[in-house]
């Protein structure tokens, strides 16, 4: 097979022709470095290129395939993971120039499953600084680019990933999302996400076990391989007390063909912008075309949420990052520093009114699922922005584009992005599906069904449309 048509296959297909000896291990790793180093000037991936470790692992994984070992479901499939994930014996950068001489002395959780499942890491990809931007850039990499437009962002915090994928650089990619970092970047690039039930995945290297708002999981092209993935990375871990009560299966009981769907077009006090709006009422309108029960509605219980999740994630970063700010000053991304700042200043009183917010807010999500089996919205309330904008937790631009994102980190409930189609201007924009605790199937379904009707995956940006390999 050629570089291309390696490049564009699925995860599930390339697992199934790896196993069934068609293809490699060796020449699908090369295909995706091949990719990698054409692209990779243009639109600024990697915090960490792995090419090297990445061959040794190719080479190994050919042979256990030649040898009849038992493979795992990932075997010998290329996969990026974002660089404030640990990798043992590698750097652990964060984006920050305070990390910079960091390495991690053990796996991830994440890592040691992909490992186990067969993966093959091809790079540590970029994010802003300690994450704290929908957009993607930092003083330690510099700009990552939209493949679909290099004047536009591929979103954050895990910018870096979503635009590999969408350049074909691996099928497969882990990010993080501590207030949209991955339902975000997917939007903006075309790819789909999800943001599991909180448990789901352990996410053991979060600082504080219990009052938890961020979570790491997969990404990727298709709904089979992000279905196919997460069962990869679920399940309990002993070091994450969330994981220790998740049911191991993650199906429904008895599955239903046709659900509730409550459609938020409009989330809290924010207005969608028309024409991310008009592409996601369409996916809501095939979807009642296809049976399902949609509802508008405009739940009460969003309004005001951003001074509730403001409160709580600029806290986080005072309280983990201030020293790095005494020690680093302006060398820091100044949207860092302000949040830092900001978090700082808010009181042990404030601080407990917000996670007392954050649980009504919860209770008034669960009484929307006693209504309705799933909710749309977009995924962000505005298209792709451009690479300068700000974005950081503290903005105002963040509070408004990702009003439909942050909401659900606070109530840990499932969220998954999937392509809702393009702009004008050939910009993609995302559909947020919304589930139920444990509803990952319930999600997956529908967007499998919106899948087949929209036929999201076989469009690819311009740059990197096969046999259309830029010249960087």
């Amino acid at each position: 097979m050629t570089i291309d048509e390696i490049c564009f296959l699925s995860a599930t297909e390339l697992a199934h022709l790896i196993r069934n000896r068609k293809v490699s291990p060796v020449d699908a790793t090369e295909a995706v470095l091949a990719r990698a180093e054409k692209v990779n000037p243009a639109l600024n991936l990697f915090a960490y290129p792995m090419a090297s470790l990445a061959r040794d692992a190719a080479r190994s994984a050919e042979a256990a395939v030649m040898s009849g070992e038992v493979l795992g479901p990932l075997h010998g499939v290329p996969i990026t993971v974002k660089d404030n994930v640990p990798i043992a014996g590698l750097p652990l950068g964060n984006g920050s120039i305070a990390m910079k001489d960091f390495v991690a002395n053990s796996d991830a959780v994440v890592v040691q499953r992909i490992k186990a499942a067969g993966a093959i890491i091809v790079g540590k990809t970029t994010l802003p600084e300690f994450a704290h931007r929908i957009l993607t850039d930092s003083p330690t990499y510099g700009i990552t680019r939209n493949p679909w437009n290099l004047d536009y962002t591929p979103g954050g915090s895990s910018g870096g990933a979503s635009a590999a994928l969408a350049a074909g650089v691996a099928p497969l990619a882990i990010g993080t999302d501590g207030g949209g970092s991955i339902r975000a970047p997917a939007s903006n690039t075309g790819v789909t996400g999800i943001k599991a039930t909180l448990g789901r995945i352990p996410f053991e290297t979060f600082p504080d076990g219990f009052g938890n708002f961020a979570f790491v999981g997969p990404m990727a092209r298709t709904t089979a391989d992000l279905a196919l993935f997460l069962s990869v990375l679920a399940g309990p871990h002993s070091d994450d007390p969330y994981t220790l009560g998740v049911p191991l299966d993650h199906s429904e009981s008895a599955p239903k063909s046709k659900y509730r769907i409550g459609w938020i077009e409009h989330f809290g006090r924010y207005r969608t912008d028309p024409e991310v709006a008009q592409l996601n009422g369409k996916m809501a309108a095939s979807l009642q075309r296809e049976g399902h029960d949609i509802e508008t509605i405009s739940p009460a219980s969003f309004n005001d949420i951003y001074e509730t999740y403001v409160v709580i994630a600029t806290t986080a970063h005072a309280t983990r990052l201030s020293s790095f700010a005494a020690k680093w000053g302006d060398k820091l991304t100044s949207s860092m520093r302000k949040s830092i700042d900001r978090g700082a200043r808010y009181s042990a009183v404030e601080l407990q009114k917000a996670q007392d917010s954050r649980t009504l807010l919860f209770r008034s999500v669960q009484r929307l699922f006693e209504r309705f089996d799933l909710l749309l919205t977009p995924t962000m309330t505005a298209p792709p922005t451009k690479i300068d904008a700000d974005g950081s937790v503290e903005s105002a631009m963040y509070a408004e584009h990702a009003a439909p994102l942050y909401p659900f980190n606070l109530t840990g409930h499932p969220a998954a992005s999937v392509p809702a189609g393009f702009t004008k201007s050939g910009l993609p924009v995302g559909l947020q599906i919304v589930g139920p605790w444990f509803a990952e199937k319930r999600i997956l379904k529908v967007a499998a069904e919106l899948e087949t009707i929209h036929r999201w995956n076989e469009r690819w940006p311009p740059m990197v449309s096969p046999s259309r390999l830029p010249d960087c």
